[in-house]
């Protein structure tokens, strides 16, 4: 008879706990945009200036030199408040990548391309879990709406950032100048 297996020690990690499908989240949106792909990657990489082309983001507060408080609402009445921890921010592979804690809490990608006429290509992979218990309450009633609610962040995000873009062009506007 095979001995028991040994139960693991207190001292290791534990696993994460799996993603529930009810409160999870996939999210892809793409943005065709008239402007150099490193203008582009320069001002998504700057979550400072969201607030000024991005009409749902409401806040954005920087905590040190790899994370920031964000705070957004979109047309439902109510609010998420994240904390964005960068993971990856790579110009070469046009990667902008943050770990989401708070409200959420998952990944959040921009990847930047460029088309062959000189434009750019922002592709926007979000993977995350609601935390919000209002939001976790409301699960299979909500979700068609919050799925609607972000879709109309997104498009107005791509209008805004398309505007900004074609407003500033290089002259970057944030919260430096």
């Amino acid at each position: 008879m095979p001995s028991p297996t040994p139960p693991i020690p207190p001292t290791s990690p534990s696993p994460p706990p799996p993603r529930s499908g009810l409160h999870r989240y996939r999210f892809l949106s793409v943005w065709e945009l008239a402007a150099p792909p490193a203008l582009v990657y320069g001002v998504l990489g700057d979550p400072r200036t969201y607030p000024a082309w991005w009409p749902e983001i409401r806040e954005v507060q920087q905590l040190d030199a790899a994370s920031g408080r964000m705070r957004f609402r979109s047309l439902l009445p109510y609010e998420l408040t994240v904390v964005a921890h960068e993971t990856r921010n790579d110009p070469a592979a046009g990667v902008l990548e943050a770990r989401l804690t708070g409200d959420l809490d998952g990944i959040t990608r921009w990847t930047v391309t460029g088309r062959g006429d000189g434009a750019a290509v922002a592709v926007f992979h979000e993977d995350v879990e609601v935390r919000k218990p209002l939001m976790r309450r409301l699960a299979v009633p909500g979700r068609p709406l919050f799925r609607v609610n972000h879709s109309l962040m997104m498009r107005n995000g791509r209008s805004g950032l398309t505007h900004y873009l074609s407003v500033c062009g290089s002259r970057r506007i944030g919260l430096d100048q």
